[in-house]
């Protein structure tokens, strides 16, 4: 008997509906769960338009180092985190560094030629080759006992809703781009059931209700507080859907002119989002996900901490313009509190019928598509990893002599426990896996 007749054998026999099996598949008591493996989960965060240097990388090599001001939301998870310094994009070709910048970033590989106009002589396409964490994704996806619902899940905040190469960092295969979720109504209606509007949570979940006190008779205690948190976050979740502005959703198709003024509204659609990829990893809905903020030359104006200009516009000021400067600072400095704040919601968070946290069996990697904005180089191209998924050796600042992202690329995998040597485009993969992670 297959898994899905035997699921729904077991649903019939319970006498609830279908609704509710988002909520048994990470259940250890009912057998569901594969509880004999530790989960390891991976998250790319993106966001764009480079980084200050002397502000963001720490001068210090090793485990004695004091994270600039960029870092500081992160001195929390100090001792839990690597800044890799000295890791480049190396994969040249068609396209402007924007666009290869995001489109080479998780692929390692070139651009197809296209017709998409950028800042450089020649015009590309798509990406000719699938992102790494597609690539982790389609190995646990084939294996019967790292098989989850969904495999992978795509966040989005304030993304564009049209699509071109500056848009698009995950890929399923060549000329094949994935567009994030950036409504986290839509989200919300994919993890949960596809509702076709606000109105219809109403009824869904009180359908729930019934199922999951039913539920709460036939399993362990333990099973049994998972299932009241996780009807408890989705109660709570739609109380805020539901309480939000429903312009919440897309920036305006023209890049450069930035977003709309619904852009005030990114703080709080993070919150959710985050919130909703944590709790998708505690229902073990998926081990990979990827969270990308607005867009390579994403022009967000971020007035709530005092930036009137577009984030683009800022990035392409010079050096000595030291006002551009600071606000640049503090951009990066509210990306890191997003990844700040999803470290704190994972470490809080159980590892359900394992041991420790979340953040014990999941590693972030926050990243960006420009070492620096105004010099638009790829060299020096921002990671800062979080958490301990992959046992990397954390609480270190790391520097490196202008090596290949692709051999990042392949540590990653490695990390995940797949078996693999080169990734994306060979020729800047060699040496194999970076080394000194672990």
């Amino acid at each position: 008997m297959s898994h899905g007749q035997s699921r729904r054998r077991f649903l019939r026999d319970l006498g609830v509906g279908a609704a509710v099996m988002p909520f048994l598949l990470n259940l250890p008591s009912l057998g569901f769960a594969n509880q004999a493996a530790r989960k390891k989960r991976l998250v790319i965060m993106f966001s764009p338009n480079g980084v200050i240097p002397s502000n963001f990388w720490p001068e210090q090599e090793g485990a004695d180092f004091v994270l600039p001001e960029s870092l500081k939301p992160l001195e929390p998870f100090q001792n839990r985190l690597l800044t890799l310094n000295g890791v480049c994009d190396k994969v040249r070709g068609d396209g402007d560094n924007h666009m290869r910048g995001i489109g080479c970033l998780l692929t390692g590989v070139e651009l197809f030629p296209g017709n998409v106009q950028g800042g450089s002589a020649t015009p590309a396409g798509w990406a000719s080759g699938l992102s790494i964490e597609r690539r982790i994704k389609n190995r646990l996806q084939a294996c019967p006992t790292t098989r989850t619902r969904f495999g992978s899940l795509e966040f989005g905040v304030m993304v564009p809703d049209h699509a071109d190469t500056w848009t698009r960092m995950v890929y399923s295969g060549p000329n094949k781009p994935v567009a994030p979720i950036d409504d986290p109504y839509q989200m919300f209606a994919k993890l949960y059931g596809r509702m076709k509007d606000r109105e219809s949570l109403k009824p869904i979940l009180d359908d729930l209700q019934a199922d999951l006190k039913t539920l709460g008779s036939k399993v362990s205690s333990e099973d049994r507080v998972l299932l009241d948190e996780h009807a408890s976050f989705v109660r709570e979740m739609e109380q805020e859907l539901k309480s939000a502005d429903g312009s919440i959703g897309h920036a305006v198709p023209e890049l450069e002119q930035g977003v709309k003024d619904q852009n005030d509204n990114m703080p709080k659609v993070s919150k959710m989002q985050i919130d909703l990829m944590v709790n998708s990893f505690a229902a073990d809905f998926a081990r990979v996900a990827t969270l990308q903020y607005t867009n390579s030359v994403g022009g967000a104006k971020m007035r709530w901490i005092g930036v009137d200009e577009g984030h683009h516009e800022l990035s392409h000021n010079p050096d000595t313009d030291d006002k551009s400067k600071e606000k640049l600072t503090r951009i990066n400095k509210w990306f890191a509190e997003q990844l700040a704040y999803l470290s704190k919601r994972l470490a809080e968070t159980p590892e359900p019928g394992g041991t420790g946290s979340l953040l014990d069996n999941t590693t972030i990697v926050w990243t960006n598509e420009l070492g620096k904005g105004n010099s638009h180089t790829l060299d020096n191209i921002p990671f800062v990893v979080v958490g301990n998924g992959c046992d990397f050796k954390m609480g270190r600042s790391l520097r490196f002599p202008k090596v290949a992202h692709n051999r990042l690329l392949v540590a990653l995998a490695q990390g995940m426990g797949q078996d693999i040597e080169k990734f994306g485009n060979p020729d800047y993969c060699n040496d194999g896996a970076l080394t000194g992670l672990v």
